[in-house]
């Protein structure tokens, strides 16, 4: 019986499709594979060809590999930055298209004790793969210095310092264990005229989670292994849901598409460096009116497509 309980609509799924190119006989590979949203919608379209999946929440997998039983895919259990090795494994050398959809599924942010949400009150975790340190562990040991940088540099919280050091007050007096407490503290910290029109919590709950995943590090790997896996004519379809992410996905490509990167003052190029790819489209593809009333989180959705040359 299907794994209901994980539940994922997929963002911007037409687009990705149409991104795709998908060929019948062609090799995919979905390296946040989640609840199967996108995946699905890719093997249903295979004939001869073949999708794999890889997540490295065990809940996807499990999830993901029931609702792709009746199609030619498999699921991994791993991290989208070892794409290449997770492929290698899989007797895959090369690709025909590869989806990166970023950030935080649906069921995790739903399944308040998984403690990635403000919404509720909840062990203080926040890891996708439930291994490793959870963000308790995080906001308990580091200094104030490091707590702000988080806060400024993966959150953009401008107020990261006050925040911080209402931490540090509150944890002499008892560990900081729940979502609740945390987000009791932002909120004490951040100003009364700023929490007025949205939530205070959502850049440093923002902040954390990319902390404890190591997400940009994985993100920096992942489009690089990701995109030497592509065969010549392959695209890379990447979505971020805020714009960090999104930066670092633009600059990268930016960096597949240059040319030669000799001084402007050479009189002709020695490095010899030519383009590896082209983009699909140039400004990134976000969800329509329609999209937005049936799916509010696909309102920060971007969409990057970029083909191999």
């Amino acid at each position: 019986m299907e794994n209901i309980s994980f539940s994922h609509v997929p963002v911007l799924l037409a687009e990705t499709l149409e991104g795709l190119d998908i060929k019948p006989d062609g090799i995919y590979i979905d390296g946040t594979c989640g609840g199967a949203g996108h995946s699905r919608e890719i093997a249903k379209r295979l004939d001869g060809g073949r999708l794999i999946g890889i997540d490295r929440d065990p809940d996807a997998v499990k999830a993901a590999s029931e609702r792709l039983a009746l199609y030619n895919a498999k699921v991994l259990h791993g991290n989208y930055s070892d794409i290449a090795s997770l492929a290698r494994s899989e007797g895959i050398e090369a690709a025909d298209g590869i989806l990166l959809d970023l950030g935080v599924s649906s069921h995790q942010l739903d399944t308040v004790e998984r403690g990635f949400s403000y919404h509720g009150d909840a062990p203080l975790d926040m890891r996708m793969s439930q291994e490793g340190q959870t963000a308790a562990d995080l906001v308990n040991t580091l200094s104030a210095e490091e707590l702000s940088r988080i806060m400024f540099e993966y959150g953009e919280e401008k107020f990261s310092r006050r925040i911080a050091d209402e931490i540090i007050k509150r944890r002499e007096i008892k560990p900081i264990t729940t979502t609740g407490e945390l987000a009791e503290i932002v909120s004490a910290a951040v100003p009364a005229k700023f929490k007025r029109d949205k939530n205070p919590c959502k850049k440093t709950f923002q902040a954390f989670r990319i902390a404890v995943n190591c997400e940009f590090d994985h993100l920096n790997k992942g489009l690089d292994d990701a995109f030497d896996l592509l065969k010549s004519g392959g695209r890379l379809c990447v979505i971020t849901f805020h714009s960090l992410e999104d930066r670092i996905v633009k600059q990268r490509f930016a960096s597949f598409c240059k040319g030669c990167i000799c001084p402007p003052d050479f009189p002709q190029c020695v490095c010899g460096r030519t383009p590896r790819g082209k983009l699909v489209n140039r400004k990134p593809i976000e969800a329509s009116a329609e999209e937005l009333e049936a799916n509010n989180r696909s309102r920060s959705a971007k969409l990057r497509i970029i083909e191999k040359i």
